[in-house]
């Protein structure tokens, strides 16, 4: 009985792992071999590209991003807490409110070192 409840997560399992091997060989098989140097080049918005396209970006516009990331996956958080709230456990509640306090120290570091003048 037990074999007969996760063969449908076998099979899934199964494709999922095939899935990809098979799309790459596909891929493999069809494509056009042909070399040429517009389609080796870059392609911007139909513009020949001018420069070189290995630049160095500023470290800020990483930062801005890392900012992004953490604040976005707080929000998530802080959706689901807000509509949970009234049933969490008191524990539940304690482990929000600090996590909220670490995510405010973290805007007020930014704040200060004057990283994030956008918000």
């Amino acid at each position: 009985m037990l074999v007969d409840d996760y063969f449908p997560v076998a099979i899934f399992a199964l494709v999922a792992m095939l899935f990809p091997a098979v799309a790459f060989l596909m891929g493999k098989l069809f494509r056009p071999t042909r070399r040429s140097e517009l389609r080796d080049s870059t392609y911007e918005c139909g513009e020949r590209p001018i420069g070189v396209a290995q630049i160095q970006f500023h470290v800020q516009f990483y930062i801005y991003a890392i900012i992004f990331v953490a604040f976005d996956i707080v929000t998530v958080f802080l959706l689901v807490w807000a509509l949970a709230f009234a049933g969490l456990s008191e524990t539940a509640k304690i482990f929000a409110v600090t996590f909220l306090i670490i995510l405010l120290a973290g805007v007020f570091y930014s704040l200060k070192k004057e990283r994030i003048l956008w918000i």
